[in-house]
């Protein structure tokens, strides 16, 4: 017998809980910022704790750089703002939910 999902009750191999986060209403904000020796980095907040691992190796495969996962964001290695929002949306987030700054 195979495991079941304890948020939505059903088997983990047809487990509906991470398509109905991404579909979830959450703002997504994508912004630059300046990190040390005037190197710029991305900034990705608002994706949940439980997808953002997944998000960020998905990220960094997609965009060709190094990053990282910290808290509830995501830092990726340059000035990617709008490669990052074209890759959320391949990944299933709502175009609607990302806002740019």
């Amino acid at each position: 017998m195979s495991e079941i999902c304890p948020r939505c009750g059903l088997p983990k191999e047809i487990c509906v809980c991470s398509v109905l986060d991404k579909e979830v209403a959450t703002k997504i904000r994508v912004f630059t910022q300046k990190a040390k020796f005037n190197k710029v980095v991305t900034v990705v907040d608002g994706i949940g704790s439980d997808q953002i691992e997944e998000a960020t190796k998905n990220l960094k495969k997609m965009l060709a750089c190094g990053g990282t996962y910290k808290d509830s964001t995501i830092e990726l290695q340059g000035k990617h703002i709008n490669e990052v929002k074209s890759a959320l949306v391949k990944m299933g987030f709502k175009e609607d939910n990302i806002d740019l700054q």
